[in-house]
C-alpha cells in the first residue's frame, strides 16, 4: 500500500484561514477538497492519504473526521489539540479513540517564541500525547530544529516526525546550519522524517530535481528507509510543482533502493508510525 503521509484540505466558506491571505499564496486561495485530490492519487498509484491540520481549531478535526467517513482513501487525520491548555487531555480524549485520528500537530514554526516547543507548559501537553500513544508532527523551520533532540529525550516514548525535513534553505543551497541538528535528531530512535515540502523551499519557478539531492541523501543516510515517509504537502506544493512532479522527485530518488526499502518510504513507515492497518 502506498500512502501520502502529508496533505491538506481547506474550504474557505467553512473556516477563516488567515495564513492564506499572504499575497504569494493567492494561487492556492480556493477550496481544495477530497474530490480534488483523488485524481492525483490515482495518477501516482497512491492508495491512501493522511490529512494534516491547517488550523488550531478542534472544529477542523471534527470536519475532516467526517470527510474520512465519506472517502475510503482517507487513512485519517493528524489533527490539533491545545498542548498548553489545562484541559489538553480532555480535548485529546474526544478524538483519541476514533480509528481515523492518527496524530497531533501544532504550527510551531509560526509561534513568536522560538522555544515554544520546549517550554514547560508545552512539554506537559506532549507528555499527555506520550501517555496515550498519540504521535506528534514537528513543524519546524531550521531555527527550531535544535529542539527536536530535546523533545525526543524529554518524551522518549512519543513518536515524533519532522515535517518537510524542517524546511532547509534549498533555494540558497544552505546545508550546514540544518545538517548538524538534523543529524542529531536522527540519533533519537523515536524521531522520523517526512520527505515532503521541498519544492516550496526551492526556487518556485526554476527548481531542478538535483536541488533536492543533498537533502535527500542526508535524510536517507541518517534516518534510513524505516524512518522516512513520503508526503506531498498538497495543495501547498502547487505553488511550485504539480502533485505528480513532487511524487516523481521522491520516486526517482529512491529507485536505486531495494523494492522493500522503497515500499517502506512509500507507505510502510507511515503505516507503522501512525498505526494504519495495511
Amino acid at each position: 500500500m502506498k500512502i501520502d503521509a502529508h496533505q491538506h484540505f481547506w474550504e474557505l466558506s467553512r473556516f477563516s484561514y488567515d495564513w492564506l491571505q499572504a499575497p504569494a499564496l493567492a494561487p492556492i486561495r480556493r477550496d481544495f477538497l477530497p474530490d480534488d485530490l483523488l485524481p492525483h492519487l490515482q495518477a501516482c498509484g497512491i492508495d491512501r492519504s493522511i490529512f494534516v491540520q491547517t488550523r488550531h481549531d478542534l472544529a477542523e478535526n471534527r470536519w475532516v473526521l467526517s470527510l474520512c467517513e465519506q472517502y475510503d482513501f482517507l487513512a485519517g487525520i493528524v489533527g490539533w489539540v491545545d498542548l498548553r491548555a489545562p484541559d489538553c487531555e480532555a480535548q485529546l480524549l474526544e478524538f483519541k479513540d476514533h480509528p481515523r485520528f492518527l496524530g497531533v500537530r501544532h504550527v510551531t514554526q509560526d509561534e513568536p517564541d522560538e522555544d515554544f516547543i520546549v517550554r514547560t507548559e508545552t512539554l506537559r501537553g506532549l507528555k499527555v500525547l506520550e501517555k496515550h500513544g498519540v504521535p506528534f508532527d514537528l513543524l519546524f523551520f531550521v531555527k527550531h530544529l535544535r529542539h527536536a533532540e530535546t523533545v525526543a529525550r524529554a518524551c522518549p516514548d512519543l513518536p515524533l516526525v519532522i515535517d518537510h525535513l524542517a524546511k532547509p534553505r534549498i533555494r540558497e543551497q544552505g546545508i550546514e546550519d540544518w545538517d548538524v541538528h538534523f543529524r542529531a535528531a536522527s540519533r533519537q530512535g523515536n524521531v522520523y522524517c517526512k520527505l515532503s515540502g521541498m519544492v516550496t523551499e526551492a526556487a518556485w519557478r526554476n527548481w531542478r530535481p538535483a536541488d533536492f539531492q543533498p537533502y535527500l541523501e542526508r535524510a536517507l543516510e541518517y534516518f534510513g528507509p524505516q524512518r522516512l515517509m513520503f508526503g506531498s504537502d498538497w495543495p501547498v506544493c502547487e505553488l511550485a510543482a504539480s502533485y505528480e512532479e513532487v511524487f516523481g522527485i521522491v520516486r526517482d530518488f529512491i529507485s536505486r533502493l531495494s523494492p522493500d526499502e522503497q515500499a517502506e518510504i512509500l507507505g510502510g513507515t507511515a503505516a507503522r508510525f501512525y498505526g494504519i492497518p495495511l
